[in-house]
């Protein structure tokens, strides 16, 4: 190799290595038992600060719980895992006033699974053929988006098209 060849080598290395962001490297490649990319997680992180879960999803047994990403102690990201027998209404679900289903200015999107955005946060249900019912539904919510935010829709319909199958996939629906 001459002098310019290993400068070239060298330079595309270091353009490789600072493409692949410290912060992605933080983040959690598995969020509530289901593998995810970082880059789809990272625009809707808050914080990165001291990540960890809080779980009561027990997928062997199937029955409705949360699970909360946190920042120290802040949710960042908060699901809820259920599973019915009947499907579920989603935009009832969003507009609902309680705490673990609302979804600020709520849209459905065309996806292979029934599921509606809003700007912070996203329901998805699909078939799912388990012991306790025949419909799965997941709800995200990001809690710390301002309420006045809606640069993030695009990001939590981009996360919700990655996960909801993904998540499909760990609970072996039939």
């Amino acid at each position: 190799m001459n002098v310019r060849q290993i400068l070239t080598a060298v330079t595309l290395s270091l353009l490789a290595v600072s493409c692949d962001s410290s912060a992605d490297r933080e983040l959690p490649r598995a969020i509530c038992g289901t593998p995810i990319d970082p880059t789809v997680t990272r625009p809707l992180m808050t914080s990165t600060d001291d990540l960890h879960e809080f779980t009561r999803v027990d997928r062997s047994e199937e029955i409705t719980a949360p699970c909360v990403l946190l920042s120290g102690r802040d949710p960042v990201l908060e699901f809820s895992f259920s599973w019915d027998n009947t499907a579920r209404d989603l935009m009832y679900l969003a507009t609902d006033t309680g705490s673990t289903s609302g979804i600020r200015q709520p849209r459905g999107i065309d996806f292979t699974y029934k599921t509606i955005v809003g700007t912070d946060g996203a329901i998805s249900i699909a078939p799912c053929k388990t012991k306790r019912g025949n419909y799965f539904t997941l709800t995200l919510q990001a809690p710390q988006m301002p309420l006045t935010d809606q640069t993030h829709r695009k990001d939590i319909e981009r996360f919700m098209r990655a996960y909801f199958p993904a998540t499909l996939k760990t609970l072996g629906c039939r």
